[in-house]
């Protein structure tokens, strides 16, 4: 009995060392950590590793590919398990309204001020409680000055007759009817079908002008020559514009129509704090630049314009933008008749 009382002290004692020596090795402190959930690759690594290297915090990357498959986990954590998510306009609003998101902590987020206000107060988050905008994706007009002899200055100018058979265009059809509304001076998401039904008329008349409509590499059609003007995503924007820096892009005078990405702070997150000190970290101009360099995206940060690619930031002249948002089921059905007579006046 002795020599067994004496060997489970023994080991007793050995557990106790071995866990003091971890202890001592560690520092006796547990790394504090953030789960960051949003799409894979939205951070160049540098970012990560430096706020890490400011904060002693360890980023820990999970990534979803869907807007719908993260409402889908956060909802089933009850709105815990992460402790930052970005994510997309739309799904943001519907985050809210299940009770996901929590208020952001404006003691921590000294930074909040460097947002430029055009991407606040949106659909989402009017009141700027809940969210970090993080880039913007707007299509936007460019084109060639060498091919089109008058200056391009809004959406109208599409349905110049000059332009016949010359613009490419993308395909998705609530952004097209969109700025054809805007266009008229209405909402991109108003609900009136006379309204919609005049816009529908209107885009026919849009139709002898469209040399292409297409979704992918859109930009192609205007490096190569085959069309003088082109509407065009984001992405395309800035591959077209490293090709050929003398194509023209055009803020139309009538209003943006654009996309954000949203960073929140789920309700129920582990560690609240570490996501808003990560928050205020990428608002500083030098890691904002970083960030959307990076990224590609229009910054969203105004404090770090002066720092972004030129490509990447909207001129203070444009004050004015509008999101596609959910409408009735009758009014998607109009935009949906408008885009089927406007494809097959286009001959697509």
């Amino acid at each position: 009995m002795k020599r067994k009382a004496f060997k489970f002290g023994s080991l007793l004692l050995a557990l106790v060392l071995l866990v003091a020596g971890l202890s001592a090795c560690s520092g006796g402190e547990t790394e504090e950590q953030m789960v960051l959930y949003t799409w894979e690759g939205m951070f160049p690594q540098e970012v990560l590793d430096g706020f890490t290297e400011e904060t002693g915090i360890k980023i820990i990357y999970s990534n979803f590919d869907l807007n719908e498959t993260m409402l889908e986990k956060l909802s089933a954590a009850k709105g815990g398990d992460y402790d930052l998510v970005i994510a997309d306009d739309y799904i943001i609003e519907q985050a809210v309204a299940q009770g996901l998101v929590g208020e952001l902590d404006k003691s921590i987020l000294t930074n909040f001020q460097n947002i430029n206000p055009l991407y606040q107060g949106q659909f989402f988050d009017p009141e700027n409680k809940y969210t970090v905008p993080f880039g913007a994706g707007i299509p936007l007009i460019v084109y060639d000055p060498e091919a089109v002899d008058f200056e391009i200055t809004g959406y109208s100018d599409l349905w110049d007759p000059r332009l016949e058979d010359s613009v490419a265009m993308i395909g998705n059809y609530r952004v097209v009817n969109g700025i054809t509304l805007l266009s008229m001076g209405e909402s991109m998401n108003t609900e009136d079908t006379a309204v919609l039904e005049a816009a529908g008329e209107k885009l026919l008349g849009l139709a002898p002008n469209i040399r292409m409509i297409q979704d992918d590499n859109t930009q192609n059609a205007l490096l190569n020559g085959e069309a003088s003007v082109a509407f065009l995503y984001t992405s395309q924007v800035t591959t077209a514009l490293a090709e050929n820096p003398d194509l023209k892009v055009v803020y139309p005078e009538e209003g943006l129509g654009f996309g954000i990405m949203g960073a929140f702070v789920p309700s129920a997150a582990p560690n609240a704090a570490a996501a808003n000190k990560f928050l205020n970290y990428i608002l500083e101009p030098e890691n904002a630049a970083q960030c959307f360099n990076w990224l590609g995206y229009y910054c969203t940060i105004g404090a770090a314009d002066e720092l972004v690619n030129p490509a990447l930031v909207v001129p203070d002249s444009v004050t004015s933008g509008e999101i596609v948002q959910n409408i009735s089921a009758d009014a998607e059905a109009v935009h949906n008749k408008n885009w089927i007579d406007f494809k097959a006046a286009c001959g697509a």
